[in-house]
């Protein structure tokens, strides 16, 4: 029994133990092997390296990129804008997200976006948070949006005043027959609290401009995620009501409701040059905001922006281009 345990306990130890030479080998050999893995793993940094440098260039340079994110509004005319430019400064790579006006003036004060875009000014609270995070925002209007108060193709209404859409969004007007339609009950839609739509749309519309005014939607509004939600809901329901931007209107599935200022004035259907000379009352800047007054890449971008060619885009997509372009 003592022996079988001693026999045991003695395998235990590695043969180098008992064997000086044995293990002067095993050490060398260790050595080496440490030393080659660490040339290896410096020739791969360096082949990481090299590969990714190859893929950030792009012909003349090195590949930059320009992150854009912000107002669903601006998305359509935010991605044009990038595919086009990409043509023009193909070393340029511009990375366009929606998520609403919000969301990009949010990732703007936090530092993670180069140009945030909105359809709606800042907010003071919000530049305030940018300020304190040491970031000073620089506004420029890329576009003019004017916003189409839409309904059903089969609802008879011809014209709303200001105040009859502010009765109607805040539910002190509940049926299509108080302003010239059929005996049904309304149904409001409108867009969520984090698009700058909807902030645009309760200050000029609900609250008719009024900075004392604190309307609010009725609580039995539909708030929609999207554009497209909106149209979709207006499409399948006869009472529907909702807003949109001019340029996400199909004329043939959703009926465009001319609005007049008040009692007595013309109703005027939203179009370029109702937005540009300021007879349609719901027209409104659309804009991108920089960290700072951009440079760089940026301003080279934004510049172009506002160049006949970026403005081009905005019309041929159902917006209203800069006036010093038209």
């Amino acid at each position: 029994m003592n022996n079988g345990n001693l026999e045991l306990t003695e395998r235990r130890y590695p043969a180098s133990r008992q064997n000086p030479s044995t293990n002067k080998r095993l050490v060398g050999a260790v050595l080496s092997f440490i030393l080659l893995l660490s040339l290896s793993l410096m020739g791969c940094a360096r082949t990481n390296t090299a590969d990714s440098g190859s893929d950030s260039a792009s012909g003349s340079g090195e590949k930059r990129a320009i992150q854009n994110k912000g107002s669903d509004t601006l998305v359509n005319i935010a991605l044009a804008w990038a595919e086009t430019y990409r043509q023009i400064e193909p070393d340029v790579s511009i990375a366009v997200t929606g998520g609403g006006s919000g969301t990009g003036i949010a990732a703007l004060i936090n530092g993670t976006v180069d140009i945030a875009n909105a359809s709606r000014a800042m907010k003071e609270k919000e530049i305030t948070a940018a300020q304190e995070n040491g970031i000073e925002p620089f506004e420029i209007v890329v576009a003019i949006d004017a916003l189409a108060v839409i309904v059903h193709p089969d609802n008879p209404v011809e014209g709303l005043t200001l105040q009859q859409l502010a009765d109607l969004y805040t539910g002190r007007i509940t049926n299509w027959k108080d302003v010239g339609g059929s005996d049904a009950p309304v149904v409001l839609l409108s867009r969520e609290t984090n698009s700058g739509t909807h902030v645009y749309f309760l200050e000029e519309a609900v609250r008719l401009g009024d900075s004392e005014n604190k309307d609010i939607f009725a609580p039995q509004t539909l708030l929609m995620p999207s554009s497209v939600g909106i149209t979709s809901e207006l499409r399948r329901n006869p009472n529907a009501i909702g807003y949109d931007g001019l340029g996400y209107v199909d004329p043939e599935h959703e009926k465009i409701i001319p609005i007049s200022r008040e009692d007595g004035m013309p109703y005027v259907q939203p179009s370029v040059e109702t937005a540009l000379d300021g007879r349609y009352p719901l027209a409104r800047n659309l804009f991108m905001y920089t960290a700072g007054e951009p440079t760089g890449d940026v301003a080279a971008y934004l510049d172009w922006i506002k160049s006949a060619a970026g403005q081009e885009i905005v019309s041929r997509l159902g917006f209203v281009p800069l006036e010093s372009n038209e």
